[in-house]
């Protein structure tokens, strides 16, 4: 495959494994795999994959709202609303949230999908997002390209006791952000889950 085409599919597919509103395979795994497989370099594999992150998580954001929209009660979306405009009266604090949760093997989907939900600018989360999403998929590609003896490996490797643990994380953060009551939270400083938020 021609060096440059093989850097557009880094970008292209990591923009569509983070456009996923569900836990998906992380977009560094694909990232470790196209650089194995073409021999491409590093950097250019980084400089093309972290941007396609970067905008499939911006575009998840976007039509998460939509989605939420026809699936959870009026009350529930302006629940989640008003945490949003708490979380964004405090940017430093949400900016370091965002950044050392990027950075962490967390699945980024929770976060995405949790601030798109509550109606958190876009623009507020990215550059955190970015930022945090350069250094653990640096450290990600150069590890597994080292790490990775050939593309079954990898493959084999996504479905890792480590990827579960990950995903089912990400799933309880979705799931606390849902059904945990926020307005008693923040509020009341009182602890109360809602569970009665599907139409």
């Amino acid at each position: 495959m021609n060096p440059a085409l093989a850097y557009l599919v880094v970008f292209l597919g990591s923009l569509a494994v983070d456009l996923i509103p569900v836990i998906g395979p992380p977009a560094w795994t694909l990232m470790v795999f196209l650089l194995l497989k073409f021999d491409l370099n590093p950097w250019l594999v980084l400089a093309a994959g972290v941007p396609g992150s970067t905008i499939g998580r911006y575009s998840l954001s976007l039509y998460i709202p939509k989605v939420s929209d026809k699936l959870i009660t009026r009350r529930k979306n302006e629940e989640l609303q008003f945490v949003g405009k708490k979380l964004g009266q405090k940017r430093w604090r949400s900016w370091a949230f965002v950044f050392v949760y990027s950075v962490l093997p967390l699945s980024t989907t929770a976060l995405f999908s949790a601030a798109g939900i509550a109606k958190i600018s876009p623009l507020q989360i990215i550059p955190p997002f970015f930022c945090g999403k350069l250094i653990s998929d640096a450290v990600m590609l150069f590890t597994g390209s080292y790490a990775a003896k050939d593309a079954g490996d990898l493959l084999h490797g996504t479905f890792s006791a480590k990827s579960i643990i990950t995903a089912t994380v990400g799933l309880l953060i979705i799931g606390l952000l849902l059904f945990l009551d926020w307005r008693a939270v923040l509020q009341r400083k009182k602890i109360a889950f809602n569970f009665q938020i599907w139409k």
